[in-house]
């Protein structure tokens, strides 16, 4: 069995103080250093692919040059924040307080009102990174957003999910995380070039 190393690159920052999830809102892309930066630090013969939403597509534009690109995946996506999406975190603890609670301190199950939980975004997600794993690409830069990237750290420590949504996932940082015969492995966190 092959080692995969996936490159999970955060897409550029939204500066949006609100739940982003479906909704498609553009990143800023104006650091050119630190884009110049992660472009140079990623393998140069990685296939690319990134979530279909803007922010994650103009992330691996900016990067993508001599990279094999995938199609788009919507699977990528970010958590479905539902009615919360857009919202100020706080309004949304105002308007439902013990979902709200739940929601961050006992992620798993509990989703936002027409959202998906925790467990529906590894639901998602696994055939996705399993179906890159088992292709003949050895290095994947995968562009997607924090809580795709925090599920991934989840699986690849195995803690809890509460456990993984205590790291730190910056715009434009990379996480990689690599699968091989001994299984998962983190071997960067929130790396920023």
């Amino acid at each position: 069995m092959k080692t995969t190393r996936l490159w999970w690159v955060r897409h550029g920052p939204t500066h949006e103080k609100a739940f982003t999830g479906w909704r498609d809102v553009a990143a800023d892309l104006s650091d050119t250093d630190k884009i110049v930066r992660l472009h140079t630090y990623l393998p140069r013969n990685a296939a690319l692919v990134s979530s279909d939403l803007i922010r994650a597509r103009s992330t691996a534009d900016v990067i993508g040059l001599g990279r094999t690109r995938l199609p788009h995946d919507p699977d990528l996506r970010e958590l479905d924040f539902g009615v919360w999406d857009g919202l100020h975190f706080s309004k949304v603890a105002d308007m439902h307080p013990e979902l709200s609670r739940a929601y961050w301190e006992t992620p798993g199950d509990v989703k936002p009102p027409e959202g998906e939980s925790w467990n529906d975004l590894h639901a998602r997600l696994t055939p996705k990174v399993e179906a890159l794993h088992d292709s003949e690409h050895v290095d994947v830069v995968i562009v997607a957003h924090m809580g795709v990237i925090m599920s991934q750290i989840e699986r690849a420590l195995g803690v809890t999910p509460y456990a993984a949504m205590s790291h730190q996932i910056e715009p434009l940082s990379v996480t990689r995380i690599d699968i091989g015969p001994d299984g998962w492995r983190a071997d960067v966190i929130n790396h920023q070039p």
